[in-house]
């Protein structure tokens, strides 16, 4: 049987974004292709409903929620903003911790491979790498590129994350840009780097969901007036190009005022998506939900007719599948990972707020054309399985320097 050590910062219910989501449909993919997995988490909680593989706690702190506690802005990543008894911490003390934590494993078990996500956990694979021998998987979520806007972001995060990609035995990317952006950005040998697509969450699929139009009785009434509404949802990051899509709304907005946009989420850029609002003049038009999860958000997707995913650049982007599960009609920026698999949606460049105004109108007045994109979107979303993926990644295990082949 195939050993594994995965190396991740969240999983469902404690998980901020996608990441944890991807982390767990992918461990139980695998755990249903005969994988024995023991999965680290920097965190003390419980995790009810996941019987499949072993999560150990390497660090006794709060879960960490909404934000990831500053794992995902390298603002604070030396911040201490994570309660820890009566005290706080930083990131980077619990990667230390982490770090310690996996190798005193290492010194009790021998896993086959250790695969690591994201920089977050990629110290502690080098660790095994080098400290064990133990060949290292890095799977790439997101680049400190991505979540900088494109922009050079933090060093301290660039370095780990180079150093992880130098040391691994194969990279996993979650789409062609991540892949191009490992290649250009940190000069990684392409034969190195495998594309391996994320799908939709199985339990977002199976699980039984109502729709309950008591959750968001102003937009119903909006839709019954005529409106369409216009969705996106995600952490108020630069990485989200949510700016851009602001002004976008003012444009499609002094055009046809019968359009509704609503921001859910929460994060950094609340105020100035807020203020942009004012200024533009369209605050009457644009909701703001807060951070949403569950029940609450699947409302949103349902109650939307266009989802828009604005990223200057998102690796993949999960709440597009999501979105798609219930019907919205897709835009996406040709920066986004997603984009590669769902060709069926419209597509735009993150900075031209014109185009993506434009493309919102021509669906908000042709049901021809929403009709259109939703029946192409609805064969498209559904082609990628985490039993294809699970098998993908065994093939990419199989292909690590020095390592036997799995049955």
């Amino acid at each position: 049987m195939m050993k594994i050590l995965m190396l991740g910062w969240e999983l469902p219910p404690h998980n901020s974004g996608g990441l944890g989501v991807a982390c767990l449909n992918l461990s139980r993919a695998l755990a249903h292709n005969g994988a024995q997995i023991d999965f680290v988490v920097p965190y003390t909680a419980p995790h009810e409903g996941i019987d499949f593989m072993n999560v150990l706690s390497a660090c006794k702190v709060d879960p960490l929620f909404r934000y990831g506690a500053g794992a995902y802005d390298s603002k604070y990543v030396d911040k201490s903003l994570i309660p820890e008894g009566e005290k706080t911490v930083s990131i980077r003390e619990i990667q230390h911790d982490y770090c310690k934590f996996v190798n005193e494993y290492l010194m009790e078990y021998k896993p086959d491979v250790v695969h690591a996500h994201d920089w977050l956990t990629f110290e502690a694979g080098v660790l095994a790498k080098k400290n064990y021998g133990i060949p290292l998987v890095a799977h790439v979520h997101a680049t400190e590129f991505d979540r900088s806007g494109m922009t050079y972001g933090n060093q301290l995060i660039h370095e780990i994350e180079r150093e992880g990609l130098m040391y691994a035995d194969k990279i996993i990317a979650v789409s062609q840009a991540t892949r191009d952006i490992i290649v250009k950005k940190y000069h990684i040998p392409a034969d190195k780097v495998e594309v391996v697509y994320n799908s939709l969450d199985e339990e977002f699929v199976k699980s039984a969901y109502h729709y309950d139009d008591e959750d968001y009785k102003y937009l119903e009434k909006m839709k019954s007036l005529g409106y369409t509404i216009v969705s996106t949802v995600g952490r108020f990051t630069v990485q989200k190009g949510l700016a851009n899509m602001m002004r976008a709304a003012a444009r499609a907005i002094s055009k046809n005022k019968k359009l509704i946009f609503v921001f859910a989420g929460d994060g950094e850029q609340k105020d100035e998506l807020l203020e942009l609002s004012a200024k533009y003049r369209i605050s009457a038009n644009v909701v703001f939900t807060g951070f949403v999860r569950g029940k609450q958000l699947r409302d949103i997707y349902e109650i939307s007719d266009i989802f828009v995913m604005s990223s200057i650049s998102e690796p993949f982007g999960l709440t597009a599948l999501e979105a798609a599960h219930h019907g919205d009609v897709l835009i996406l920026t040709k920066q986004s990972g997603v984009a590669e698999v769902i060709r069926s949606a419209m597509r735009y460049d993150f900075w031209d707020t014109e185009k993506l105004a434009d493309e919102i109108i021509a669906i908000a007045e042709s049901k021809a054309l929403k009709k259109t994109l939703r029946e192409g979107i609805e064969k498209e979303y559904m082609k990628i399985s985490w039993g294809d993926i699970a098998k993908h990644v065994i093939e990419v295990y199989n292909r690590v320097d020095k390592h036997k082949e799995f049955c």
